[in-house]
């Protein structure tokens, strides 16, 4: 078995091999470009903006790629690294594929009146298409939440949207023509754009057609305070799943695996069962509202397992957690499996909420306490009469009383709310923790 250092090695090999494809996947179109024959007599600024358009498409293929789950390809980073990556990535390819016609217009005002469909060809008028599409299919993902786009419909539109915009962009390539004009170029941006169409048939259609052989059932579902369930859930015919601790699955809850209804949860239940499992879930949208009414016997699917916040990834002399809110479900994985295996690492975990009954798995944490070298600091803004402990917020005064003096040698992991973490974050940086040390769950979709 290799120990954790050559694990390592080996995740910072894969990452080094996935980030080159990444790079000659985006660069190909230019170097095809390049490649007799190619037109001649044309100005600098008109070649730039072409290769601005390549650029920018091959980005967009990439996209694909990151959103397709492949594990191999998330694993060496986290897929909550890969879907920021896409994000980003996505802003930077409708940046330079925008520019592309803007360049055009400048340098030849007169190619104004391509942006007249009337006036065009469909060269031009597939372009305007592909850039309306892209334009829709950035507001809605940028603009979800504010227009009241259910999760599903923004999903699935995002879908067809992308499909679209790449099928319209090859349509543009194919009939613009310069640049594609022998059968072994326009080959390759053909199979670019069908492989692109697959990646999505593959995540849509395939892996869910694969999931019917692996189902599951809903066994329990179990109240926890603060508006929190639990979902248990055991494997049907089948011997489960492995995960590491911290890690998530995409659930689905419906009797076909088709369903468009699909979220992310972080495992709460010790890693050494594979075969019974359970979900933290709190109460924060229509999907989570709902969980309090599934009933046993419920059929489930999953998709995973994902994620790089594990402490199995990092070695470490011991940990430091520090929860909000329902961000102690991944921890809860933490401490349960550590406790399964008799893990004798010394563990700090910072709980942080509103209330001291808003605290989940609050009883459940003063038994492990009993397996596990662990100290507890609950952290409550609204404290109860009598209350001893700490108030407030978790602040740079608050970590330093509580923190072991050797802290700058464990690995330290955070999940809660985004403004959290991100202010936690800093003020570790400011005590002298190194940043590789210091581990944020993070999976928002969009």
């Amino acid at each position: 078995m290799m120990d954790k250092k050559e694990t390592s090695l080996r995740r910072d090999i894969t990452g080094f091999f996935w980030i080159t494809i990444f790079l000659a996947i985006v660069v190909s179109p230019v170097c095809i470009m390049l490649v007799m024959p190619t037109p001649s007599g044309r100005e600098f600024w008109l070649e730039f903006s072409v290769a601005l358009g390549f650029f920018g498409l091959m980005q967009l293929v990439v996209q694909f790629i990151l959103i397709a789950r492949f594990k191999s390809v998330t694993r060496p980073y986290g897929i909550d690294v890969i879907l920021q990556f896409h994000r980003r990535l996505a802003l930077v390819a409708m940046s330079v594929i925008l520019l592309h016609p803007i360049i055009i217009m400048i340098n030849n005002p007169s190619r104004l009146k391509m942006l007249n469909p009337l006036e065009g060809n469909w060269a031009s008028r597939f372009a305007i298409i592909t850039v309306v599409l892209f334009l829709v299919l950035a507001a809605t993902s940028r603009f979800r939440e504010k227009i009241k786009l259910k999760y599903e419909y923004w999903r699935m539109s995002h879908l067809v949207l992308s499909v679209l915009v790449i099928v319209f962009s090859q349509l543009h390539v194919s009939l613009a023509g310069l640049y594609t004009n022998t059968f072994w170029k326009q080959s390759i941006f053909v199979t670019m754009a069908t492989a692109t169409v697959g990646l999505v048939l593959y995540l849509r259609f395939i892996k869910s057609a694969w999931q019917r052989s692996n189902q599951w059932r809903v066994t329990e579902v179990r109240q926890e305070r603060g508006d929190s369930w639990t979902l248990a859930l055991e494997a049907e015919n089948h011997s489960g799943i492995s995960f590491l601790p911290g890690q998530f699955a995409w659930l689905k809850l419906a009797s076909s695996p088709f369903t468009l209804e699909e979220h992310p949860f972080s495992f709460s239940s010790g890693s050494m069962s594979t075969a019974c499992i359970e979900f933290g879930i709190k109460e924060l949208g229509d999907f989570t509202g709902e969980i309090k009414n599934i009933q046993p016997g419920t059929r489930a699917y999953l998709d995973g397992p994902h994620g790089a916040f594990n402490i199995d990834r990092y070695p470490a002399v011991g940990f430091v957690f520090i929860a909000g809110g329902i961000g102690i479900a991944p921890i809860m994985s933490f401490l349960r499996s550590m406790s399964e295996r008799k893990d004798p690492r010394p563990v700090v975990l910072f709980y942080a909420d509103r209330t001291w009954d808003g605290l989940a798995f609050r009883e459940d944490i003063e038994e492990l306490k009993e397996n596990l070298d662990l100290k507890v600091v609950y952290v409550l803004q609204e404290p109860p009469e009598n209350w001893q402990g700490e108030r407030g917020m978790i602040d740079k005064e608050l970590l330093e009383n509580h923190l072991p003096e050797e802290f700058i040698h464990r690995n330290i992991f955070i999940c809660g709310p985004d403004p959290m973490m991100n202010v936690i974050q800093e003020l570790l940086l400011e005590l002298g923790v190194e940043k590789v040390s210091i581990h944020l769950e993070r999976f928002s979709l969009a």
